[in-house]
Parts: structure tokens; sequence; C-alpha cells
């Protein structure tokens, strides 16, 4: 059986998970509340075995943090790890890396946030340390009535994120749950150190004579205490104020709560573009008019992402402006370019909710209600204070560049201070990107011919575009996109602008939309399959300009289909060079030698020989502890269900063998216990099933009467036990005429059913004192008729209670206790014997 602290240390675990799951909503996929349910499981077996050493109480909690952090260290900081899990100086880093990139992503996010390694770590770490706290106080300090304060932080937090919408309470009514569930076992854990909760011990009470006679003080304290915790956690959500305008809200900035109706969650374009292309229904977010010749370059752009750490790209965080009423002109364009101006009015659906307001660029005047903001080095305007795009009309003036390839070729280095911060790589980004950038566009002579040599290598037909493939955008993502050569338009943009940095060409990625597709009433319609990403190179004296890498997206920009006037110019990129061909392998090949085209297309894979970097973004490790999470969680939903009907499946089989004709033999044992009739020692460790039987023959049992008199005794039980069930508890002191009389009173038995249970009454009477119990009969009947006038008497909760969840169950625990004692006595009786038989040659040589 289970120990009192055992017992709290499981429902300690089970708070802090029910309570957790209040942060499901947050984001999404949930497949980390599997990770967060074996962390825990695993940090409360820790304490368990601690606890048992036994340890002092802090160094018991020391070693539950220690293999929290070592686990935590194995799954996001291994390769910085001394051993793969020992945390050192360069495992803290990253912990810090990964914590930072997660509070800037809880600051961009909608709710539900896409599920970051940062957010993962910051989800997983918070439910083990809010673990360890509930299990400290609970179980290694025997408190549980404080530990329901980490508990309402937990719940009040994923609350007061989420904001007040009406469908949380199905989460309060769970963490409520838990949180209950902990302090009635320990009170059950307190009682029982003074006795059971549930009666005596004698053997009256075994077979089930006897039983509890009220409340206990304790109990009812712990109830008020949870009561009054529960308030609080009811009225606390209500108090703080909503953040769902993202997790967590920044100046200037905001989002939509990304809920309800339909609304698309889209507050980071680079998470929400790959599920808005695999979308089944191609859904209109955006239409708009304009005044252009051609709608060919209206890329609608939403923000730049101009920082490059490694593990993802990102917009730099830079202060914000109110919106003017002429935007500033666009960084770098001079007076040389050709540019017209064009007037285009825009509405956004009500289901698109994004804190980013679509633009073409570069805009140079904008013309929309509500709070907007302008952030002037991207050119983007981000609403403010919850402030979204759904339902807005605005209308935006921009400019229709038509640089030409002589002044793009022709372009002075960017000053000083530009360059630095646009052509900055991370120290992780392996040097063969850089070096495989450098044999794509060796024979170019400017920076414009690099950037054309690079949009032909991803454009010419050995990339192969797949919006299946696994999103990312770090250094791993790029590499495993060089290497498989296959991806969708942030593959292409984020690695196209990687290479270019590295070549010294100012480089950032847009994201935003297509132009969209034209509209019987001249109207063009801007779809989720529309959201798109590509890269924006820096030319002085033109400024940042669009590049379209993905084959098969979007159009080639005008600028890209002149031919340079270098001599040693590249060919147009609409002319394809010699590619791999439809039927020859997109994966990588490596050949004796790498030159000529082989190189150009980077079908050398040199990314396999050099990088040493493994292509999955995770690692082989988180991988499989998913799936082995997966096969848990699918083994573990059966087990709890049976273990749920557990209590029922032991009441129905305890009925049928005390009615169903048959011998019970712990009726037969009590009833010779009872009278007295037993005789010799228990041949099974004296545990009261049967082992008195066991030292009389059958014959013996036979003129005595024994199995008559185990039979009206087993019906006997079982009417106590029904009765239990219906709320009727056992008092061990009662005579059987006055036990049939109280249930007659308080279980309201009328008619046949009073009947049944005197007669039941005296027949046990006469069992147990008679010098021959009279023969059996009709005792299950006597017992049927009761247990249907108590159901009848009961509402519908009592007679539900009844069959799924029966209060007699409680027995088959005792029960167990007792096997569980009687066997321990037994093997520390060998071992002990064990012991002197050792001990004693030993005693007699000294003697000797």
């Amino acid at each position: 059986m289970m120990s009192g602290r055992g017992r709290l240390a499981v429902c300690a675990a089970a708070a802090t998970l029910m309570t957790a799951c209040s942060l499901l909503p947050l984001a999404t996929p949930n497949s980390w509340i599997l990770q967060a349910v074996f962390l825990v499981l695993l940090q409360s077996g820790v304490g368990a075995l601690t606890r048992r050493a036994p340890l002092a109480r802090p160094l018991t909690v020391l070693a539950q943090a220690v293999f929290s952090l070592l686990v935590l260290t194995l799954m996001f900081a291994s390769e910085q790890a001394l051993l793969g899990f020992l945390p050192g100086p360069a495992a803290y880093t990253q912990f810090g890396n990964l914590l930072t990139a997660a509070m800037q992503d809880v600051t961009q996010f909608a709710i539900p946030a896409p599920v970051t390694p940062g957010i993962r770590l910051l989800l997983l770490g918070g439910v083990l340390l809010i673990g360890l706290a509930v299990d400290a106080l609970a179980v290694t300090y025997g408190s549980a009535a404080p530990a329901g304060l980490p508990l309402l932080a937990l719940y009040s937090i994923a609350a007061g994120l989420a904001g007040g919408d009406g469908t949380r309470w199905p989460y309060f009514l769970l963490a409520a749950v838990g949180y209950l569930m902990l302090l009635l076992a320990e009170g059950r854990d307190r009682i029982s150190r003074w006795g059971r909760v549930f009666g005596g011990v004698g053997s009256g009470a075994r077979a089930g004579y006897g039983g509890p006679t009220g409340a206990v003080a304790p109990v009812r304290t712990g109830r008020r205490i949870g009561a009054m915790a529960l308030g609080i956690a009811l009225v606390a959500p209500a108090v703080l104020p909503s953040m769902g305008v993202g997790l967590l809200p920044t100046g200037g900035s905001g989002s939509g709560n990304g809920r309800g109706g339909g609304t698309i969650s889209a507050v980071n374009p680079v998470v929400a573009l790959q599920d808005n292309l695999n979308q089944s229904d191609d859904r209109v977010v955006l239409r708009y008019r304009t005044n252009a010749v051609s709608n060919a370059d209206m890329y609608l752009r939403i923000v730049a992402l101009d920082r490059f750490t490694g593990d993802k790209w990102e917009p730099a965080q830079r202060s914000l402006t109110g919106v003017p009423k002429v935007l500033p002109s666009p960084q770098g364009l001079g007076p040389e370019v050709k540019a017209a101006e064009v007037a285009t009015s825009v509405a956004a659906d009500k289901s698109y909710v994004q804190m980013w307001l679509p633009l073409p660029y570069p805009a140079t005047q904008v013309q929309v209600d509500g709070r907007w903001r302008f952030e002037t080095t991207g050119r983007t305007i981000i609403g403010d204070r919850g402030q979204t795009t759904s339902g807005t009309q605005y209308q935006v003036s921009s400019l229709a560049l038509e640089p030409t390839a002589q002044q793009l070729a022709s372009a002075p280095p960017a000053d000083d201070r530009l360059r630095a911060e646009y052509t900055k790589v991370p120290d992780s980004l392996p040097q063969v990107v850089a070096q495989t950038a450098l044999d794509v566009t060796k024979d170019a002579g400017n920076d414009y011919e690099r950037a054309l040599a690079l949009q032909r290598w991803f454009t010419s037909g050995a990339f192969s575009y797949d919006t299946s493939v696994r999103s990312g955008t770090g250094v791993q993502a790029i590499t495993r996109f060089l290497r498989n050569k296959e991806g969708f338009c942030i593959h292409f943009a984020f690695t196209m602008a990687a290479m270019a940095r590295t070549l010294g060409i100012p480089a950032r990625v847009a994201v935003g939309f297509t132009p969209g597709t034209a509209e019987a009433d001249g109207a063009y319609a801007v779809g989720l399959k529309d959201a798109h990403a590509w890269p924006e190179l820096y030319f002085e004296g033109v400024g940042w300009t669009r590049f379209e890498p993905t084959p098969t997206r979007g159009t080639l920009p005008g600028y890209t289909q002149e031919t340079a006037t270098s001599d040693t110019g590249p060919s147009a990129p609409d002319t394809p060079e010699e590619s791999a061909g439809a039927g020859a392998s997109t994966g990588p090949t490596v050949a004796p030698t790498c030159v000529g085209k082989d190189a150009q297309l980077g079908n050398c894979d040199p990314l396999a020989q050099a990088s040493g970097i493994d292509g999955d973004d995770e690692g082989l490790w988180p991988r499989i502890f998913e799936w082995t999470l997966r096969v848990l969680a699918w083994a573990v939903v059966p087990l709890v269900v049976l273990v749920l009907l557990l209590p029922l499946f032991w009441r129905r089989r305890q009925r049928f063998q005390r009615l169903g004709g048959g011998q019970d033999p712990a009726a037969l044992a009590a009833w010779l216990e009872l009278t007295g009739r037993a005789r010799g020692t228990a041949a099974d460790g004296g545990d009261g099933q049967g082992g008195a039987s066991k030292a009389l023959t059958p014959g013996e049992l036979d003129a005595m009467g024994a199995r008559d008199g185990a039979r009206t005794l087993a019906a006997w039980l079982e009417l106590i036990d029904t009765a239990w069930d219906y709320g009727l508890r056992p008092d061990e002191s009662e005579t059987p005429r006055r036990v049939a009389g109280r249930l007659v009173g308080d279980g309201g038995l009328e008619g046949a059913a009073a009947e049944a249970a005197q007669r039941l009454a005296t027949a046990v009477e006469q069992a147990l004192f008679s010098p021959r119990p009279p023969t059996a009969t009709g005792s299950a009947k006597d017992v049927q008729l009761v247990r249907e006038g108590l159901r009848r008497n009961a509402d519908a909760k009592t007679r539900i209670r009844a069959v799924l969840l029966p209060r007699s169950a409680v027995r088959v625990v005792w029960r167990s206790a007792e096997r569980w004692s009687a066997f321990s006595a037994r093997v520390s009786a060998r071992l002990r014997g064990a012991g002197d038989a050792v001990k004693r040659p030993l005693r007699q040589r000294r003697t000797s």
C-alpha cells in the first residue's frame, strides 16, 4: 500500500499538472504538456527517493532542484554542457539566450503563441519550479495549505494573460480539484498517524463490521482553507488586468488576442506563414484597389526582419513614434531613380488579426484610424495597446521604383554603420555557407551581379519548393536547406539574405503578401496562401531593393531581368542555366572534384563534409523524447480509466462473491473468528483471508454448520457495505438489530425492504450465537430488496457515487495494508534470522 507521504507526493504532482493545464490556451502546439507531465513525475520521484534515504529537508529540495536543472540542461543545452547534461558556463549562456529570446517572443506573439525553444523552456522550467515549490511545502515540510500559493500564482498568471472570455472555467475547475485533492490527502495523512479515518482496526472492522462515526476536525479545516484559496483564485483573474493582446505587452506595440470566430492569429508572420500556405481554404484576408499600371510589384510588406541571432531572424528592438502625415524619405533612395506615385486603398477582413499594417514599399503617406505607431528604420506601422488590422480600412500612397541595372551595378558602398549592422552574421553560422556564396558568385564583378547570381542559383532548378518542409530560420535550418535543397519561401529568403551578408552586401528579410489575384470589379484579393517572405538588399542611391529567390512564387523584379553592364556579368535569370534536371535527385551528391556548375549549384554538398552540424533543428533526443511521451500518453490514458473504474469492478466482484451462491473465504474466516471456533494458526500468514478455515477439515466445517453461517454473515457484510455506499456509515459498536433499525430509519426503508433488513439481522444473530446456524436461504434476495430501497430514497449524486466510487471500496486499501504489513513482518523476521545465523559463528569463533 502507498504510504501517506507517498500519497501526498502523487497528489502534489497531480495538483501541479492539473493547474499547469491552465497554460494550454497560451501556446500551441500543446505537446509541451506531455513533457511537463514526464518531468514533474521524475522530479516527484527524486523527492520520494531522497525522503526515504532520509536526507535533511533542505537537501531533499536541493536534490530535486539539481535533478531538474540537469534534465533541462539535457533538453535545451546538451551541446554546450559537459558530457551532454552537466551545466557549465556555456550552458548557462545558452539558457540566458533562450530566456532572452523567449521574453522577446512573448512580447510579439498573440495568444496562442507558437512554442519556440525559448517559450518551451519558459513553460517547462516554470512548471518544474512550481512543482518543486508545491512538493517541498506539501510533502517535504508537510504543510499542504501554503502549497496553494504557488498553484494560485500559476493559475492567476495564466488567467490574467489569457483574459476572461468565459472559456476558462474548465481550467479553474481542474486546478481547484487538484488543490482540494492535495488538502484532503494531507488531512488523511495527519489523521492516519492517530488511527484510520474510517473506523477501528479490530477484527470486526476488518471483516466489515465497523467504520467511522463522524467527520474529523482537520479535514473540515482543510476544506475551509481550500475554499478560501479557491475563492481568491476565482476573484484574482477578474481583478488582474487582462493581457490578452500578447503574452506580455510592450510599449508601443500590441496585438490581437487571436481568439474566437475563426480569427487568424498572425502576430509573428514568420511563424504563421507556413500554416497559412498549407491551409486547405485560401481565405481572403485583404482586398485593395490601386491606380498602379501593374500590380506585379505590389507586394504588401508587413515587417522587416533585420537581426540574425543564429537561432532566428527577428525585427530589432527600435523606438516607435506617432505616424507622421508624410513618412520620411526611404533610406538610401536617391533622386536619380525613376519613381511613380501610386495610390492604394486597402480593406482588411475582420478575421485578419495582425499587429503590423500591410503596406506597399516604400509607403510615403498612410491614412488610418486607430492607435498606430511608426518604426522609422523598418518603415513599418505597428498597432498600439491592442490595435489590430481586424476590419481596418486605410489609404496608402507609395512609390513604384524603377531602378536600372546600371544604377544598381554602379552603387557606391554603404556607410560603415549600416554595413556593420546589416552584414553581421552569428559566429555559429558554418563557414561553408560563406564558401558556398563565394563559389556561386565567383564570376560576379560587383554586389548587384552577386545578388543576381544568388537569385539565379536558387531559381535555376536545383531547389524544389515544398511547404511541408519543417520551418526554421536559424543556422541549422539554413544548413539543412542548402543540403537537402527543398523548402519554401522563408528558407529561400533567409538563406539568400545570410549568404549576401557573408559577401558584405547589407541584407534583411521582409515578410508580407504577394500582390494577390484580380477580381471582376477591378479590386485585388489577397489570401492566406499569398503569404510570403523575400530578401531585401541595400544599394546606396537606390535603398532597400527586393529580390525574389523563391521559384514559382511572386514575380521577378524588372531590374533583375536586365543584363548587367559588366562584361563578366551573369546571364538573365529568366534563362535558367543547366540544372540537375527533372529526373535528378534533389538530395546531396558528393563528387571526387567539385568545380564548375556542380560547385555553383551546390551539388557537391560541402555541408555534409565541412559543417559538422546535424540538419535537425531540434536534434535526435527531443524527437525520441516526444515520441516516448506520445506512447506513454496512449498507454497512460487507458490505465487511468482502468484505475478510475477499479472501485466499481472490485465492488461488483465482491458482491458476486458474497451473494452468488459460492463460499466467501473471508466470510468463513470471519464467522469462525467471531464465533470462537477457529483453531490453529492461519496457514497464509494470518491475513484473515480464510487462514483459520485451513486448520479445519471439510467434515468438521459441515458438522458445525460453518458454511451456512458464513453465507449468512457474507450477506450481512454485503448489507453493511451497501448501506455504506449509500451514505450510511457502519458502526462496529452496534448490534445487528440496532444496525437494522438505523437502516430502516435513516435509509427510509419501508415495506418489503424494511422487513428484509429485519430478517437479515435476525439471521446473522442466529448464525453468530446459535449452536448450529440455520440453513441460509433468501439472504441474497433480502440484500437486493434493501439495496433497491436505499437506491430509491437516494438522490442522483448518491446513486452515481454508489456505483462508480463506492465508499466501501476503502476496504481493499485496508486489506492491502494488512497484507503488506504481514509481508514486511515476515521479510524482517527472515532477515533478522539470516543475520543471526551469520553472526552466531562469529560469536562462537571470538569466544573460542
